[in-house]
C-alpha cells in the first residue's frame, strides 16, 4: 500500500516506469538505489532498539501513527511488539493511534483532522514514552501536530520519513530518512527498518529486563489531572539514509 499521506500529492515517479525497463525492473532499480544508503542507519536503529527496550521494560509505551500506507506500516510495528517478531516473549506496550477509529473520528469531527493524533498523544503519552511518526512526505499536518504535542508532554519523538530535510524530521528529536522520491519505495524500506528495529528490541530486552528499575529511566506518572511537563527541545538529529 502506498496511499499518499500528504493531502493527496504523489511523486511523479509513481505514475509509471521511470528508468526504461518493465514496471517490475524499474521498481526494483528504484528500491536498490535507496536500499544501499539505508545501511548507514544500522547504528541508529540499534541505538533506538536499545532505548525502546529499556523504555518498555520500565513500564513505558510506544505510540505510533501514520496516514494511508504509513498507517499500515505503523500498525505492523505495533503488531510485532504486542505480539512477537520471531521468538516468544512478554508482550510489549505499543499503540497505533490511527487504529482507534471511534476516537479518531470523534476528534476529527470535534477538533479537526490535524488534531486526531495530537489529542491522543496528550491523553496516552507519559514523560519519556516514545512517539514514532511515519510519513513518506514528512509534511502531514496531523503528524506535525502530534510531534509538537509529544515534545510538549515530554515524550521522545522519532520519525520515519522520506527524503530529508522535511518538516517532520525537523519536528522530531531524531529521524530515519529514506532517500527516494517514490512513496512506495519509502514505505517498503520503512518496513525493513521496522523489522530491524524490532530485532534490536528483542536482542536488548533480556538485558533491559535485568537492569534495576532505577537504572531504566523514569517510568513517568500516570496523569490524573492537569499537568505541565517541560521537555528539552535540544538534541535534534536527522539520520539520512
Amino acid at each position: 500500500m502506498a496511499a499518499s499521506d500528504s493531502s493527496g500529492s504523489r511523486p511523479s515517479a509513481a505514475l509509471g516506469p521511470a528508468v526504461g525497463g518493465t514496471v517490475l525492473e524499474d521498481h526494483l532499480t528504484q528500491l536498490a538505489a535507496a536500499l544501499l544508503p539505508l545501511r548507514r542507519s544500522e547504528d541508529l536503529l540499534a541505538r533506538w532498539g536499545r532505548e525502546l527496550a529499556l523504555r518498555l521494560a520500565a513500564g513505558g509505551r510506544l505510540l505510533v501513527a501514520g496516514n494511508g500506507g504509513s498507517a499500515a506500516e505503523a500498525q505492523h510495528l505495533t503488531a510485532e511488539l504486542v505480539g512477537k517478531l520471531r521468538d516468544d516473549r512478554e508482550p510489549l506496550s505499543a499503540i497505533a493511534l490511527h487504529a482507534e477509529t471511534s476516537a479518531l473520528t470523534a476528534i476529527g469531527n470535534d477538533y479537526g483532522f490535524p488534531e486526531v493524533f495530537a489529542r491522543q498523544v496528550r491523553a496516552h503519552g507519559r514523560a519519556d514514552d516514545i512517539l514514532l511518526l511515519m510519513s513518506t512526505s514528512g509534511a502531514s499536518a496531523n503528524l506535525l501536530a502530534a510531534a509538537r504535542a509529544g515534545r510538549e508532554y515530554g515524550l521522545r519523538c522519532w520519525g520515519f520519513t522520506g527524503p530529508a530535510p522535511n518538516p517532520l524530521a525537523a519536528a522530531c528529536h531524531e529521524s530515519l530518512a529514506v532517500d527516494s522520491p517514490e512513496s512506495q519505495v519509502v514505505q517498503e524500506l520503512h518496513l525493513v527498518a521496522t523489522h530491524v528495529l524490532c530485532e534490536y528490541v528483542d536482542r536488548a530486552l533480556p538485558a533491559a529486563l535485568a537492569t534495576p528499575a532505577a537504572d531504566r529511566g523514569p517510568a513517568g506518572p500516570v496523569r490524573t489531572g492537569v499537568e505541565v511537563v517541560l521537555g528539552d527541545a535540544a538534541g535534534r538529529e536527522v539520520q539520512a539514509g
